[in-house]
């Protein structure tokens, strides 16, 4: 597989790394703190506290303490599973991600029970990252952990995109849809911020710990009944949501909550800087860049093959020997059928092959900046025109696998046959703004044909 794809997605890695990113927004001028345009008063605090999840969290917890150093009463933060780093002060925990485990509640009940015993002279600063709707997790009342797992798993196998997810998980929860500022009030919150999300919304990212919630009870029950979970979902949480949209439970935190008025968000890293420093690094290297996309979503398969067309029409428009890059990104999502293993970048990347198969210069690797696609170890995956029918000729059938919802299976056993390291396997990034999908275009007198 070629290597400019990888180099150029790895300039969009350091671009959002976490520990720059706060160290870019978060500045020390003597006894001030300034964080994106507000400043504070260290002097007026007696402690300060950090807090926070997800899997970036880490470090940004660094970079924290790198600023703060001794200035820090103490810390606890969530990381999913194989995500952290080499912290002093602040201690961190793992978790499972995407479905929440018990270390996450334990975390998360400790979380709470230091924000709540905060007053007006305490300063909390809140580090969020994608991950943290899974990590940072306070069932409410009633319901058990059992209970939002399989919720969780209901509507991630049917494909609920992360708006619907969060919808029902901040009606569950303790913790999200702003309650996080809620518990820590009066105290003074600064949450530091890396967006996963499509349009930088502070509601979506993490489930919005510290920031107003629009979504409802009623919303949250339309996403459970828009995929027909009614019966699926345990009782407890369906009673515990008609309850809400009855009006007999606390709605989650409204605009003219006056927690807000103390609390301040900054995003300090998001997609769009991945997506520029992509676009530099693939203009450097030679190839002329277009940017094609950065709300991708929708079904995986789908949105793979909006891709395939975009790239065909670009390979037809070019002069021979030319060379393009076209970057996309966002956050696709899989509806799942089958009993197979894979992720969403995985299952995009299958699904193109089969669309451009038997084309000459064209190429793609799709795979998310944490560094894990779904429920594996690969990031995401390479294909090129020769991938799907290259399988075919050694028995494996690309199409069945990916009507099997089985990408992962399909690279492990392709790659073992053939050597061709598609399977994109990085490990642990530390970072997360969503997915990116880099196609690069060579126009050779094979590839004219696709003009007809």
């Amino acid at each position: 597989m070629t290597r400019p794809q990888i180099e150029i997605f790895n300039a969009a890695l350091a671009a959002v790394d976490p520990y720059h990113a706060v160290l870019n927004a978060v500045q020390i001028d003597g006894d001030f703190l300034h964080v994106a345009g507000t400043k504070y008063n260290l002097t007026s605090f007696d402690k300060i506290i950090v807090v926070g999840a997800g899997k970036a969290t880490a470090r940004m917890a660094l970079a924290v303490e790198s600023l703060l150093l001794a200035k820090i009463n103490s810390g606890l933060i969530v990381v999913k599973d194989g995500h952290t780093a080499a912290l002093s002060i602040i201690e961190q925990v793992e978790s499972t991600h995407p479905v929440p485990g018990v270390a996450g509640v334990a975390a998360t009940a400790r979380i709470l029970d230091r924000v709540r015993a905060a007053d007006e002279r305490t300063l909390c600063v809140c580090l969020l990252s994608g991950g943290a709707s899974a990590l940072l997790v306070a069932p409410v009342p009633g319901i058990t952990l059992q209970d939002k797992q399989e919720a969780t798993r209901l509507l991630l196998n049917a494909g609920a995109a992360i708006g619907e997810l969060n919808a029902v998980r901040k009606h569950l929860s303790t913790v999200k849809g702003g309650q996080l500022a809620r518990a820590a009030y009066p105290a003074h919150v600064v949450a530091l911020v890396i967006s996963d999300v499509i349009g930088d919304a502070l509601d979506v990212i993490a489930s919005g710990p510290t920031t107003a919630d629009d979504s409802t009870f009623a919303q949250a029950w339309a996403v459970i009944e828009k995929y027909a979970l009614q019966e699926r979902i345990s009782a407890r949480v369906a009673a515990y949501l008609q309850r809400g949209i009855a009006g007999q439970v606390a709605e989650t935190v409204k605009r003219n909550d006056p927690c807000l008025l103390k609390t301040h968000n900054a995003i300090v890293a998001r997609l769009h800087g991945a997506m520029l420093a992509a676009q530099e690094k693939s203009n450097s290297l030679g190839y002329s860049t277009k940017i094609i996309k950065q709300d991708l979503q929708g079904e995986a398969r789908e949105a793979a093959r909006f891709l395939a067309r975009v790239a065909r029409e670009e390979l037809a428009a070019m002069q021979a020997d030319e060379t393009r890059c076209l970057l996309c990104g966002g956050e696709t999502t899989v509806t799942v059928r089958g009993t197979g293993k894979g992720g969403r970048n995985q299952e995009f990347a299958l699904a193109f092959a089969l669309e451009i198969e038997g084309w000459q210069g064209v190429t793609l690797l799709s795979a998310g900046t944490d560094g894990t696609d779904g429920p594996t170890d690969a990031a995401g995956a390479m294909v090129d025109g020769r991938t799907a029918a290259w399988a075919c000729s050694l028995g494996i059938d690309p199409a069945k696998y990916l009507d099997d919802n089985d990408s992962y299976t399909f690279f492990e056993r392709f790659d073992a046959a053939t050597g061709a390291r598609s399977h994109f396997k990085i490990g642990t990034t530390g970072t997360n703004v969503m997915d990116m999908q880099i196609v690069l275009l060579h126009k050779t007198s094979l590839s004219s044909g696709l003009s007809a």
